[in-house]
């Protein structure tokens, strides 16, 4: 008999099904792609990475481990975040012609598919002060910049290649919902991000020059706390 009440399993099942809605969000971001609607796309997918951000916090409050033994969430996560992380990207990039045309955007493609299976599958994913190790095959943020910026093909295809190498070094990445230091600052950041995005994406092309700059400082703020704890070593 289990220790944990009915209302305890109920909310436990209820963050399992909130993590396992980025699934859906998934094919509606697939499904925005194939329709030609990149709009529509990138709103699914900030969805998606509301969702995942916060699903951690409510599963440890909600003990989901504990209440539902059977169930890994881990892996529920990681499954999710394949596909709204890694493969709705990828055909986001290959078919708004963000990459070079023909084989290379295939090629490319097939390159950012391959390397965030090394990313998933890496027990040492994160350092012990909860730091990503390794570019943490964030495509779906990747190809909102490159969307944004309007950039050359080929300089794009150079951004993918070089994050794809990224991957397999001991460069660190910032989580800003799960390292302690500086996390008021690092969610408050992310948050002015969050919402940049969003108006960047629905305004777009037509959005005012403070409002990417605010968008671009904020990126800025987070590169350089990853190169400062790059830096700083173990």
């Amino acid at each position: 008999m289990s220790a944990y009440g009915i209302t305890h399993r109920l909310s436990a099942w209820g963050v399992h099904v909130f993590t396992a809605s980025g699934a859906v969000l998934g094919l509606l971001g697939l499904l925005a792609t194939a329709a030609g609607d990149a709009k529509l796309c990138l709103a699914w997918l900030g969805v998606a990475l509301v969702v995942d951000g916060v699903d951690g916090t409510l599963a440890r409050r909600a003990s989901v481990k504990q209440v539902l033994p059977g169930i890994d969430g881990s892996v529920l996560d990681l499954v999710i975040d394949y596909l709204t992380y890694v493969v709705v990207p990828a055909v986001f990039m290959h078919r708004f012609g963000l990459l070079p045309e023909g084989l290379v955007s295939v090629g490319l493609a097939a390159w950012v598919l391959l390397t965030s299976l090394y990313c998933f599958a890496n027990v040492q994913m994160k350092s012990g002060d909860n730091y990503f190790v390794g570019f943490p095959a964030i495509w779906n943020v990747v190809a909102l910049y490159l969307w944004l910026l309007g950039l050359n093909p080929w300089i794009n295809a150079a951004v993918v290649v070089a994050l794809g190498l990224l991957t397999f070094t001991t460069v660190k990445f910032l989580h800003p919902f799960r390292v302690r230091a500086l996390m008021p600052l690092n969610i408050a950041v992310t948050t002015v991000w969050l919402l940049c995005c969003g108006a960047l994406v629905v305004l777009s092309p037509d959005h005012p020059a403070w409002l990417f700059g605010l968008w671009l400082a904020s990126s800025a703020y987070y590169g350089a706390v990853c190169l400062w704890r790059t830096f700083r070593g173990p």
